[in-house]
C-alpha cells in the first residue's frame, strides 16, 4: 500500500506552519536583539523577584518542616496557663513518650544599684532542650550552668541583660525571693522561635530556682509546656495524630493548647506566608509595569519590521502568518528574559543564604524549587503575551502598499478581534495563576481590582490629557505650540509616560504616607494617650499595699487596676473553636489563651454598641461582653453561648453585649469581660497601669523599677515605651524590607520610562532633522521637548500623588486601623523627582539626536 499523497494545492498542516514560523523567527533573531534591551530587562526583573521570593520561601518552609521537632523541642507540645498539669494529665503524657517540662513567665531581675530589668524567664528541667543544643559563652553543659552552688542557683542570660544592667558572668541578681548567679551568656536556644516575640531578654533557670523565687502564686501568669518526644519506632505521623486525638478525647477538660512538630511556629509560618504573598505581588507589579515596556518595545519592533511584513505579504504570506512568525520571535525573546530572571531568582537564595541565615530565627538552606520557578516563568510569559499581542496584531490587515509607504506615521488601525480575544485569554490566565497560587485570595482579588483600576485610570488620564491638548488654544510661543502638538500627535509618548510615571509616583506616595502615619502612631501619640507602665501579677493580698507604693512613688499619677486571668475559648455555641471559620483579622482570638477579666461596670476606653451591660449586683447565669469587631470575625452574636477554659475549669457564658474598644489608648482593655459572678472564688492576680505624673516627688523610671523589685519581687513591670520600641524595631525592619522590595517596582517604572523615551526618539529623529534643516536652533528644539516632558510628567505625577494618597489612606485606616497623617512631604518629593527624571531622560536622548548631521538621515526619507 502506498501512503496517501497530499495534493499540490493543499494547505500546509498546522505543524508545518508552526515549524515554518519558528524557523523564520529564529533566523531573524540571529541578526541580534537590538531594541529588545528594555523588553528583556523588564521581564527579567519581575520574574527574578517572583522566583527569588518563591525559592527563599520554599527554603524557609522546608527548614521549618525539617527542623520542626527541634524548634518545638519534641514531637508535640501541650501547654497550660496559670496551672501545672494534674498527676492524671501528666501520667497520660508520660505514658506516650519522654516528657520535658518548661515554664515561661515574665519577671524582674534586680541587680541592686545597677537597676532592675524586665526578663523573659524560662525555667527548664534536666532534660531540656530534649532535641537540639543550647549554646552558651563560655560553653558548657547547661545542667551544670543552672546547678546550685553554695546555696546560689545558676542562670544563663541573654547578652542584652548583661549590657542593660552592666553585669559580667559571675555576678548575682535577684529574681523574686531567689538569688541567681549569671554564669554564662545565652548565645542561642533551639526552640526560641516557638516562644514568639518577647519584650525582655531571656533568663534561663532551673525549675527549683523558679519555685524558690516565690513567683508561682495562685493566678500568676505562667505558661507550663509539656513536650512529648515519641519513643523510637513510633515517631510517624500516625502515632503523632493518635496522641493528639486521644488528648482531645481522654483529656477533654484539660484546656490544652496543642502544637505538633508540623506547626511548631504557626505565627512565623503565617507571617512568612503573608510576606511571601506581598513580595510576590511586588514582583507581579514590577512585571505588569514592565509590561508597558514590553508593549513599547514590540510597538517599536513592529515599526522597524514593516519592510519585512511587506516582503512576506508580497510573497503570499497571510496576515495571520506574518503575525504568527513575529509573535514567535517576540515570545522567544520573552523566553530569554524569563530564563534570565529564573536563573537570577533561583541563584539569589544561594548568594544571600549566609546573610539571610544571620537575620532569620529559623534554619535556612537554599534549595531549587522547580514548581515555584515554573510558576514564575508562567507569570513572565503570560505577561509578555498580554502586552505584546495587540501591538503585533496591528499589521494583520495592513496592505502591502501601505506598509511600504508607512515609514514615519504610525498605523492608526486597531488589531482584529481575534487578537483582542487572545489578549483577554492571556490576561485571564494571568489572573487565574495569581489567584490559584495566592496564600490569601481575598488580598489577591483586591490587588487585581486595584491594578486594573489603576491601569484604566491612567489610560483615561493620558487620553484626557491628549484630548485637552488637542482642544487647547494655540500658545504664542512656537516652542510651547510644538510641545502641545507633540503631546497629542499619533504615536505620542503621553500614554507610556503617564502609565510608568503614575504607577511609580503612586507607589512612592503611598509608602510615604504609610511610613509617616505608622511612625507618628508609634512615637508622637504615645505621651498623650499611653500609660507609662503596666504591672503584672499583683497578688490580691498585696493590692492595697501596692496602691500605697504607687501613690508614694508617683504622687498624682492616674492608676487603674483590674483582676486578670488567662483563658482559652474552646467553643461557640456547639461549635469547637478549631472548627470555627474565623476571619484572618480575628483568628488570633481563637489561637491560644487570651487575657480575660470581670467587671461590674463598662471598662474605660470602651462603649457598649449592642446588647446591655449587666447590673452592678448581678447574680444570674455567667455573662460576657465581647469586642464587637472580633465578635463579627468569629461569627459571635448577642445571645450566643461562649465556652472558655480557665484554670482547668470549663465555663459557659451567654453573650450579653458587644463593645467598641479603643485599643489605641494602650490602656487596660480585654476582648472578653465577664460578669463578676462568673469567676467567684477563682484565684487570680491583678493588672495595673500608671500614667506618667509630672508632680514633684515622682521618681524616675529606673528608680521605680528598682524599688518595685525590692518591695514587690513577685510583680513584673513592663515599661510601655520599651515595649513600643521593641515593636517599632520590628516594624522598622519590615518597612525597610518593604521599601527595598518596592524599589523593584520603581526600577521597572524607570526601565519603562527609559524605554518609552528611547522608542520615541525614532520618530523625534526625523522631526529634529527637519527642524534643524529649516533653521531651528538647538535651544528651541530642546526647550520644546523639555516643555513637553515636563507637562506630561507634571500631570502623571499629580495623578500619582492623588492615587498614592488614596491608597495610603486605605491601608492606614482600613487595614492598619490607625490615624492617617496627611504629611505630603514624601509625596511631593516623589513627584518632583519623577518630573526631573522625565525631563532629564528625555533631553539626554534629544541631545544625542541633535549631535548628528541631518543629511545622513534626510536621504532616507
Amino acid at each position: 500500500m502506498h501512503a496517501p499523497v497530499r495534493p499540490a494545492h493543499a494547505p500546509p498542516s498546522r505543524f508545518a506552519t508552526s515549524a515554518l514560523a519558528f524557523r523564520l523567527a529564529w533566523r531573524d533573531l540571529r541578526g541580534g536583539l537590538r531594541g529588545f534591551g528594555v523588553f528583556i530587562a523588564c521581564l527579567a526583573l519581575g520574574v527574578m523577584t517572583i522566583a527569588a521570593v518563591a525559592s527563599a520561601s520554599r527554603g524557609l518552609t522546608e527548614g521549618l518542616a525539617r527542623e520542626g521537632r527541634r524548634i518545638l523541642g519534641g514531637d508535640a507540645a501541650f501547654s497550660l496557663v496559670h496551672r501545672e498539669a494534674t498527676p492524671q494529665e501528666l501520667a497520660f503524657l508520660t505514658g506516650r513518650g519522654r516528657v520535658s517540662t518548661i515554664a515561661t513567665l515574665r519577671g524582674m531581675a534586680n541587680a541592686g544599684d545597677n537597676g532592675a530589668a524586665l526578663v523573659e524567664i524560662k525555667a527548664v528541667d534536666g532534660s531540656y532542650p530534649g532535641i537540639g543544643e543550647v549554646e552558651t559563652a563560655p560553653p558548657g553543659p547547661l545542667p551544670d550552668m543552672l546547678a546550685t552552688r553554695d546555696g546560689v542557683f545558676g542562670a544563663v542570660a541573654d547578652p542584652v541583660l548583661f549590657g542593660r544592667l552592666g553585669l559580667e558572668p559571675g555576678d548575682v541578681v535577684s529574681v523574686g525571693a531567689a538569688k541567681l548567679q549569671l554564669r554564662a551568656e545565652l548565645v542561642s536556644e533551639p526552640d526560641k522561635i516557638a516562644a514568639g516575640i518577647g519584650f525582655g531578654p531571656r533568663l534561663l533557670m532551673s525549675q527549683d530556682a523558679l519555685r524558690a523565687t516565690g513567683l508561682l502564686q495562685p493566678g500568676s501568669l505562667v505558661r507550663w509546656t509539656y513536650r512529648v518526644i515519641l519513643p523510637e519506632g513510633a515517631t510517624g505521623d500516625d502515632a503523632l495524630e493518635a496522641l493528639i486525638a486521644d488528648a482531645g478525647t481522654q483529656q477533654r477538660d484539660a484546656g490544652w493548647e496543642i502544637r505538633s512538630r508540623a506547626n511548631a511556629a504557626p505565627s512565623f509560618q503565617r507571617n512568612l506566608e503573608r510576606f511571601t504573598q506581598f513580595l510576590t505581588l511586588v514582583g507581579l507589579t514590577a512585571l505588569l509595569v514592565g509590561g508597558v515596556g514590553v508593549a513599547n518595545a514590540v510597538r517599536r519592533f513592529v515599526d522597524t519590521k514593516k519592510l519585512d511584513f511587506a516582503t512576506l505579504k508580497s510573497l503570499g504570506a497571510t496576515g495571520g502568518r506574518v503575525v504568527a512568525i513575529h509573535l514567535t520571535e517576540v515570545m522567544l525573546v520573552a523566553a530569554l528574559g524569563t530564563a534570565i530572571g529564573l536563573v537570577l531568582g533561583a541563584a539569589a537564595p544561594f548568594a544571600l543564604g549566609a546573610a539571610l541565615q544571620a537575620i532569620l530565627p529559623v534554619p535556612f538552606e537554599p534549595t531549587l524549587a522547580p514548581g515555584e520557578l515554573a510558576v514564575a516563568a508562567l507569570y513572565g510569559l503570560l505577561t509578555a503575551l498580554v502586552f505584546a499581542i495587540l501591538p503585533l496584531g496591528r499589521a494583520h490587515d495592513v496592505p502591502v502598499s501601505a506598509l511600504f509607504r508607512d515609514q514615519i506615521e504610525p498605523d492608526p488601525r486597531r488589531p482584529r478581534a481575534v487578537y483582542l480575544l487572545v489578549c483577554l485569554a492571556a490576561l485571564a490566565g494571568l489572573v487565574g495563576v495569581a489567584l490559584v497560587f495566592a496564600y490569601d485570595r481575598r488580598i489577591a482579588l483586591i490587588y487585581i481590582g486595584v491594578m486594573a483600576g489603576v491601569f484604566l485610570l491612567l489610560r483615561g488620564v493620558s487620553t484626557g490629557l491628549m484630548a485637552l491638548a488637542r482642544r487647547s488654544p494655540r500658545p504664542r510661543s512656537p516652542a510651547l505650540r510644538m510641545a502641545l502638538a507633540n503631546s497629542h500627535r499619533p504615536g505620542a509618548l503621553t500614554p507610556s509616560l503617564v502609565l510608568s510615571l503614575g504607577l511609580g509616583v503612586a507607589l512612592l506616595s503611598a509608602l510615604a504616607f504609610i511610613d509617616v502615619s505608622l511612625t507618628r502612631q508609634l512615637t508622637q501619640a504615645l505621651p498623650e494617650k499611653a500609660p507609662s507602665f503596666f504591672f503584672l501579677d499583683i497578688p490580691n493580698s498585696d493590692s492595697a499595699r501596692f496602691d500605697e507604693f504607687l501613690a508614694r512613688e508617683r504622687p498624682g499619677a492616674k492608676v487603674e487596676r483590674v483582676p486578670m486571668m488567662r483563658g482559652r475559648i474552646v467553643a461557640v455555641n456547639d461549635t469547637r473553636a478549631e472548627d470555627i471559620k474565623a476571619s484572618e483579622q480575628s483568628a488570633w482570638v481563637l489561637d491560644g489563651d487570651r487575657g480575660i477579666t470581670y467587671s461590674a461596670t463598662v471598662p474605660e476606653g470602651s462603649r457598649v454598641s449592642a446588647g446591655e451591660w449587666w447590673p452592678a449586683d448581678y447574680r444570674g447565669e455567667p455573662l460576657v461582653s465581647f469586642d464587637a469587631q472580633n465578635a463579627a470575625g468569629i461569627g459571635l452574636k448577642i445571645g450566643d453561648r461562649l465556652t472558655v477554659n480557665v484554670l482547668g475549669r470549663t465555663i459557659t457564658a451567654r453573650v450579653a453585649s458587644l463593645r467598641q474598644v479603643e485599643w489605641r489608648s494602650m490602656g487596660i482593655n480585654f476582648v472578653m469581660v465577664f460578669s463578676p459572678n462568673s469567676f467567684a472564688g477563682a484565684p487570680h492576680t491583678n493588672l495595673a497601669t500608671v500614667t506618667a505624673s509630672t508632680e514633684a516627688g515622682s521618681v524616675g523610671d529606673a528608680a521605680l523599677m528598682r524599688d518595685l523589685a525590692r518591695d514587690f519581687p513577685a510583680v513584673t513591670a513592663v515599661r510601655v515605651r520599651d515595649a513600643l520600641e521593641a515593636v517599632n524595631t520590628i516594624v522598622g525592619q519590615l518597612a525597610t524590607a518593604i521599601r527595598g522590595a518596592s524599589g523593584l517596582a520603581i526600577a521597572a517604572s524607570l526601565l519603562v520610562l527609559g524605554g518609552a523615551l528611547a522608542a520615541g526618539q525614532h520618530a523625534r529623529l526625523y522631526d529634529a532633522m527637519i527642524l534643524k534643516t529649516l533653521g531651528a536652533t538647538r535651544r528651541f528644539i530642546l526647550s520644546s521637548y523639555a516643555f513637553e516632558y515636563a507637562a506630561i510628567g507634571l500631570v502623571a505625577a499629580l495623578f500619582g500623588v492623588v492615587a498614592g494618597t488614596a491608597a495610603g489612606w486605605g491601608v492606614v485606616t482600613q487595614v492598619m486601623r490607625i490615624d492617617f497623617v496627611s504629611d505630603p512631604t514624601g509625596a511631593i518629593l516623589a513627584a518632583t523627582a519623577a518630573i526631573a527624571v522625565t525631563v532629564l531622560f528625555g533631553l539626554v536622548g534629544t541631545i544625542k539626536i541633535l549631535s548628528k548631521a541631518p543629511a545622513s538621515h534626510l536621504r532616507n526619507l
